[in-house]
């Protein structure tokens, strides 16, 4: 996993219920979770029992988790459990909560029971509503069972996804290009609902940037230029081969330097007057690692790419694509293909940088077809104050070659795809990983207080793969 995530373990017990048999179950928990290499932050010494039930193992247990920084709280139920103290602890965090608690065992001779762990998940699952927490429910199954590996690994990526969004600061380099009336957001609103804010420069100041690098010829340029070399075959000249790498340089510190995890950018035409290439090699290199960066100031965009990284715990780069135009002969195919801003990571060939732009007589594109597989897609996008995430998945397809960076893809029903981008909030930009993500997503929506929409009828399968029913919603539906 190349992004952590770090848990607050909360394991819980109800007094009238067996005490030992509940820590049992708390260690095994905790040996699973050990040996599952989960990061969590542990109540052991909190108690004598290791576990809460009480206001004053509560309140400790808020400051340790507090101090560690917990993205995600796990709830675990060992025996009937504590409910109003699971919801006192849960009430002090806004971060994803995971209820789940293990079977109960096979009744003594004398039909008696130690821990009664399924009655006490109702209770706590109805407090956790009272106290208005939303949270994440992995199904009373054992911890050698499948489901609970599989259940927590995908809270762990809901907890991801969740952290970056609420966590999200983008560089705006320019205004949107005027024609792209699109492309327009609210600010105030992404910070007021989602604390989701920009850092807005002017062009001038980028160039200034570059202007200094080229001034002190700056070592990470070189650098640079390697990485390009060794990534793409060069068509271009050495002087715009040195450009992408400054372009790309700049655009480095000013994320870094305005605290910021993405970019959008004015990526035509001002820009080419002042620089005399295109940008979206130097973005490719940016999402390759993991600082996404989208044309036209498409901020709705890149938080789309944000979100669905987050989801595969940013092992699979996104790449950012226009929906095009239909297939000549596969009735459900569809291009994606976009001015070039797709990672390097995700090219099935070796990637080309071409003398000019298939569009702008410009260097300082890329040109290849991504990786076939199975994609999932999302885009984050919302109007008139509401918010959704449209979500599907498709298949690559084979189709006629294109220019720029592109792929075909397969949809269950294309006319469904289409219909939601024509009626919105969406436009034709989309991001898509090559993973199936698309129940995280969902799951992470209810944390995000976002809507999510699907292009396909899949929400009963997809609820059927959290629950535990089936292991894939590509395969099954």
């Amino acid at each position: 996993m190349s992004q952590k995530i770090k848990l607050g373990f909360a394991p819980t017990r109800r007094n009238i219920f067996s005490a030992d048999a509940a820590i049992e179950f708390a260690n095994l928990t905790r040996d699973r979770l050990d040996e599952m290499q989960v990061d969590y932050v542990d109540i052991q010494d909190i108690n004598s029992d290791g576990l809460l039930y009480d206001d004053d193992g509560m309140q400790k247990i808020t400051r340790k988790f507090k101090d560690a920084e917990i993205d995600g709280l796990f709830l675990a139920n060992e025996n009937f459990g504590t409910e109003y103290e699971c919801a006192r602890l849960a009430k002090q965090f806004d971060v994803p909560v995971l209820l789940w608690g293990p079977k109960d065992e096979v009744p003594a001779a004398d039909g008696s029971r130690l821990r009664d762990t399924q009655c006490g998940l109702f209770a706590i699952g109805k407090v956790l509503r009272r106290f208005q927490i939303p949270f994440t429910y992995l199904v009373n199954v054992d911890l050698s069972d499948p489901e609970f590996e599989r259940g927590v690994r995908d809270f762990i990526k809901v907890c991801n996804i969740v952290k970056t969004f609420k966590n999200t600061r983008i560089l705006q380099v320019g205004p949107r290009p005027f024609d792209f009336w699109s492309t327009m957001v609210n600010e105030g609103e992404l910070l007021e609902r989602f604390n989701i804010s920009l850092s807005p420069i002017p062009l001038p100041e980028l160039i200034k940037e570059i202007r200094q690098l080229q001034v002190n010829n700056d070592t990470a340029i070189d650098q640079t230029i390697e990485k390009l070399v060794s990534l793409a075959k060069t068509e271009i000249t050495e002087e715009s081969l040195r450009m992408i790498a400054t372009l790309k340089v700049a655009l480095t510190n000013k994320m870094k330097e305005y605290g910021c995890n993405a970019g959008v950018i004015q990526c035509w035409t001002a820009l080419q007057d002042e620089i005399g290439i295109l940008p979206y090699a130097s973005e490719s290199l940016l999402q390759d690692e993991g600082t996404p960066v989208t044309c036209e100031t498409d901020i709705h965009g890149v938080i789309s790419e944000l979100l669905i990284e987050a989801a595969t715990l940013g092992d699979e780069k996104a790449i950012f694509a226009d929906v095009n135009c239909r297939h000549p002969e596969e009735k459900n195919g569809e291009l994606l293909q976009h001015l070039g801003v797709f990672p390097f990571s995700t090219a099935k060939n070796q990637p080309v940088l071409p003398k000019t732009h298939f569009v702008f007589d410009y260097p300082g594109s890329v040109a290849f077809e991504a990786k076939d597989g199975n994609y999932t897609l999302c885009r984050f996008d919302g109007d008139n104050g509401q918010y959704s995430l449209l979500l599907g998945n498709a298949q690559t397809c084979a189709g006629p070659y294109e220019q720029g960076t592109y792929l075909w893809l397969k949809f269950a029903n294309l006319n469904r795809f289409e219909t939601k981008l024509v009626y919105g909030p969406y436009i034709h930009h989309i991001a898509a990983v090559r993973s199936d993500v698309v129940p995280v997503l969902y799951e992470a929506c209810k944390y995000l207080g976002i809507t999510p929409d699907f292009y396909d009828p899949i929400e009963e399968d997809v609820q059927a793969y959290l629950r535990g029913d089936i292991t894939s919603i590509v395969k099954e539906h």
